[in-house]
């Protein structure tokens, strides 16, 4: 698969893909792939917490669904990665509303069904750093959910 999305580059950064719909999760990973990135996915959230837990490198981006089976959802899972790696750019992808208000920013929100280019840009909010003259009440860094 090419993709047209040169603006967003993951160049070897780590990723952590949460997806219990495999058919969605290898299409996550090979994008993900195809911007440069390196992929670790899994189906519940259980396992990805365990699996960054023991990460020899940093992650730079989770991507999670939050309807995802098991007893950790993606709002919980982002918010727990947040209490041990603060600030860690996460994508939380759900059919459903949520409430935004329960979910440690910063993270963008991708609503299903999501195109490439809706990916691509939730992906380059999520890693963009913050401009120097930006504060969080002149410009939103990451949209929020």
């Amino acid at each position: 698969m090419k993709l047209d999305v040169e603006s967003v580059l993951l160049s070897g950064k780590a990723v952590v893909v949460v997806e219990d719909d495999e058919t969605l999760r290898n299409l996550l990973v090979d994008i993900l792939i195809e911007m440069g990135g390196h992929c670790d996915a899994f189906s519940n959230s259980e396992d990805a917490l365990i699996h960054l837990m023991g990460m020899q490198d940093d992650c730079s981006l989770v991507v999670v669904d939050h309807g995802v089976p098991g007893s950790i959802k993606g709002k919980e899972f982002i918010s727990m990665v947040h209490e041990r790696w603060p600030g860690m750019p996460a994508i939380l992808t759900s059919g459903y509303q949520l409430d935004a208000s329960e979910v440690t920013p910063p993270v963008s929100f991708l609503f299903k069904p999501w195109s490439i280019e809706e990916l691509a840009q939730a992906i380059d909010e999520a890693i963009r750093p913050p401009t120097p003259s930006a504060t969080t009440r002149d410009v939103p860094v990451h949209k929020p959910i």
